[in-house]
């Protein structure tokens, strides 16, 4: 396998999940607000923020992120795959 093969996956893999993950933080903050009817905590370490709201934004933020990352990853791969003919370096199939 070509290093550049490597290296060519990981930025796209991984660009593809950076820009999703944004994308969703970025929802998640429009969610909030419309159901909570103020912004998500900015800090949700402080003492000021209530632990369920903390808890709540930790939660549901590592969750959308999380899953529009692998999303994304997935989408990623399957078009590697499709131009390249081959699954990207390193995500080939279960043997």
């Amino acid at each position: 396998m070509a290093a550049s093969s490597k290296v060519g996956w990981k930025v796209y893999g991984g660009l593809s999940g950076a820009l999703a993950g944004l994308a969703a933080e970025r929802v998640l903050r429009v969610a909030w607000r419309a159901l909570a009817g103020h912004p998500p905590p900015e800090e949700p370490g402080s003492p000021a923020v209530r632990w369920g709201e903390a808890a709540a934004w930790a939660g549901g933020s590592a969750a959308a992120v999380a899953l529009a990352r692998l999303a994304a990853t997935r989408r990623a791969a399957a078009s590697w795959q499709q131009a390249a003919g081959s699954p990207p370096p390193g995500l080939g199939p279960r043997r």
